[in-house]
Order: C-alpha cells, then sequence, then structure tokens
C-alpha cells in the first residue's frame, strides 16, 4: 500500500496538536484515484479534513448458485470476490473499521451518505449509530426499472436504502433545502426518490460485459452532492468502483478522492472522470435558502443600474403596473407610492407581500419577477 505508506509520512509530522484544527486541502491528493485498501489508506488521511463521504461499500450480497432468466440467459449478478463475506461478524468487523476511520477524517460539520440493500444497510445502520453518528434521513431510492424477480418466489427487489447521518447531534451540517426545493419544482423534497438503474450510454460495459456490476446512476450522486455540499468542498469516495462520484464532483466543482483496489474499476474510472465537462461557474451556483442568502436591498439594483429609474414592474398576470423611483421605491398609477413589499402588499389589500417574487419586469424572455436580476447581481458580486 505504497499510496497509504505516502500519505502517513506528512500526517504523522502534525502531530496530535494539528488534529484539533481542520488540515489544508494541500494535505488532501485532491482529484485522484487511490488504488489501495480503504481502510489503510482513510487511515492515512488527516483527522478533520473531508466535507462529505458517499459510501457504496460491499452489500455481503450472499448469492446461492447462478440465476438465469426465462429464456435460459445468465444473469449479470454481483459475484465477485470484493463482494464475500465468510461470515456476518467478518462483515460487521470490516463496516465498523471503516466507519470509525470516516467519523475521524470528516469535519465537524461533515455528513455521510451510505447505500445498501436489505442484504447489508440494517447491519451497517447500526454500526452508523453506534460509532456517534447521528442519522439524518434513510432515503428510499425507488428504481423505475428494476430486475424482475426471475424465480417467482418473492416480491421484485426494486428499491435501495441510503443513510444520510451527520457527525453528531448537534453537529451543522451543510443541508441545501432551497436547492432541493428548486430541483423538485417548488415542492419540498420527499426521502423517497425515483431513478431508474444505471443503462443506455451512461452503463460501462467491455466486450459487451458490464465493468461494474453495481454502477450508481449519475442523478442520484448529482442530488445527494447539489443538496449536501458546496462548491470546493472535498468528497471522499472509499468504494469508487468506476467513478461515478468523481465524475459527478468534477461537474459541480467540487474536489473528491477516490479510493478504489480493483485496477479495472481505476482504469475505467481514469477514462470516465477525464471526459467529464466541469459546469461553468455561474451554472454550479444554486437558490439559497433565506437565512443563507446575503441580504439585498432593491435599492442596491437600481443604484446599480440592473433596474432604472422609469422602469415599469408588474404582477404576474399584469393587474397592476408600477414606476420605479431613484430612491427605490414604486409608484402606482393609482398615486399609491411604497417599497416593492409595502405597495404589493397595498395593491392586493394583503397584510405582507414579498415584493421579489411579486414584482416582475419584461425580459428578453418575457416576464421574470425582480428576484432573478437579485440572484444575478449576488452571482457577480458575492465570493
Amino acid at each position: 500500500m505504497a499510496v497509504a505508506d505516502t500519505l502517513a509520512r506528512p500526517a504523522a509530522r502534525r502531530g496530535a496538536k494539528a488534529d484539533s484544527a481542520a488540515p489544508s486541502t494541500e494535505a488532501l491528493p485532491l482529484d485522484r484515484i487511490l488504488m489501495a485498501d480503504c481502510i489503510a489508506t482513510m487511515k492515512a488521511l488527516p483527522t478533520a479534513s473531508i466535507d462529505m463521504i458517499f459510501a457504496d461499500p460491499p452489500y455481503n450480497l450472499q448469492l446461492g448458485g447462478e440465476l438465469f432468466r426465462p429464456d435460459g440467459s445468465h444473469v449479470d449478478a454481483v459475484t465477485d470476490d470484493w463482494d464475500k463475506f465468510d461470515t456476518f461478524a467478518a462483515y460487521d468487523a470490516f463496516t465498523r473499521a471503516w466507519l470509525a476511520q470516516a467519523h475521524r477524517i470528516l469535519k465537524p460539520n461533515g455528513s455521510i451518505w451510505v447505500i445498501g440493500s436489505y442484504h447489508n444497510i440494517f447491519r451497517v445502520g447500526t454500526a452508523v449509530q453506534d460509532l456517534g453518528f447521528w442519522i439524518l434521513n434513510d432515503i428510499v431510492w425507488r428504481k423505475a426499472n428494476p430486475m424482475p424477480n426471475f424465480r417467482g418466489t418473492r416480491f421484485t427487489n426494486a428499491h435501495e436504502t441510503l443513510i444520510w447521518a451527520s457527525k453528531g447531534e448537534k453537529a451543522k451540517y451543510t443541508f441545501n433545502y432551497r436547492a432541493m426545493k428548486t430541483l423538485n419544482d417548488e415542492l419540498q423534497m420527499r426521502s423517497d426518490w425515483e431513478f431508474p438503474i444505471c443503462g443506455g450510454q451512461e452503463r460501462l460495459k467491455k466486450d459487451g460485459h458490464k465493468v461494474h456490476p453495481t454502477q450508481k446512476p449519475e442523478a442520484l450522486l448529482y442530488r445527494i452532492l447539489l443538496a449536501c455540499t458546496k462548491p470546493g468542498d472535498v468528497v471522499l469516495d472509499p468504494f469508487f468502483g468506476t467513478g461515478t462520484t468523481g465524475a459527478v464532483a468534477r461537474r459541480l466543482g467540487r474536489r473528491w478522492i477516490g479510493i478504489e483496489r480493483e485496477p479495472a474499476y481505476v482504469a475505467a474510472a481514469e477514462e470516465r472522470i477525464a471526459a467529464a465537462l466541469p459546469l461553468d461557474e455561474s451554472a454550479v451556483a444554486t437558490m439559497q435558502s433565506p437565512r443563507q442568502q446575503p441580504k439585498v436591498a432593491f435599492g442596491v439594483l437600481v443604484e446599480n443600474a440592473y433596474l432604472t429609474p422609469g422602469s415599469i414592474l408588474t404582477d404576474a398576470k399584469r393587474r397592476w403596473r408600477v414606476t420605479v423611483r431613484a430612491d427605490g421605491s414604486l409608484a402606482s398609477e393609482c398615486g399609491a407610492t411604497g417599497s416593492i413589499h409595502k405597495l404589493g402588499a397595498t395593491l392586493q389589500g394583503a397584510p405582507a407581500c414579498n415584493g421579489w417574487t411579486f414584482w416582475h419586469y419584461e425580459g428578453a424572455d418575457g416576464l421574470r419577477p425582480i428576484d432573478a436580476l437579485r440572484q444575478t447581481w449576488l452571482l457577480a458580486t458575492q465570493p
């Protein structure tokens, strides 16, 4: 494990005192795949250095014999040695060992996601809680196109479970609630997600066979990273496989570290990630929650000519027309004046009004809420 040994030396020089503070990202092997054992490699990483961990560990499927379709064709199931453990006790010991290192290397406000099936997720959940993590949600990934139960002896296994946990009960973990609501057509995101299993061009194949039997869809990782990380955050995947986490992290402007011991998977992941094109910085920016969003006065947009005095604003149904004045106040055709919020409430006869979403300006593609201008200003001015 030469990679792990190399990482261990600078960690030892820092000593115990440095463990109390988050280390610089310069101490991390960023945007690299470390071909080594995950537990040994995680032990060599600095304490409190990772923002988020996504883990897709072996499921310990305990498959008995070969599986065939009704037409006699063979089912390409998980029969690799990396998924085999002699006993439940051996699997539990392995799970606790890597989760203990995950807890150590996560930043105090970091979080972890672990995915599994009924074969292992309950055992993993026990270890997660025993090691001090605080479970925030269990997410059900409902597969839109699950593999049928060919033997007809059980219900079709059509979902997997993800555990999302913070480092402790009081941790101030990252959750981009507003971005998730926007992603879900302004509805609060629920804990049951529907995605198809990985297929089509996204499914990596070699000589007509799957490169990896349990390759996860990029859409699943996209949602997770968008929900729980910020641009520039460091994401670790200790069971990297063919690099779904790395490919999505690169697209979204996150830094990543992958650990994988199978050479064939590493080769496929390197090629895949190299082809993943990062999104433009402005495209990566997401809607912020009201608590996170910097306060912006409407007058700031007027001062900076995002809207000039004399501009006309209307509501979405064009019932009222108002004129923007030099001080950022609005004047209606009936003579009433006030702020974007007060005048909106007055005209509607309502106790309150969110002027940012009520008032619209005429854009090149039709009416747009003035909040769009605020978001544009924030993107241009915030670091």
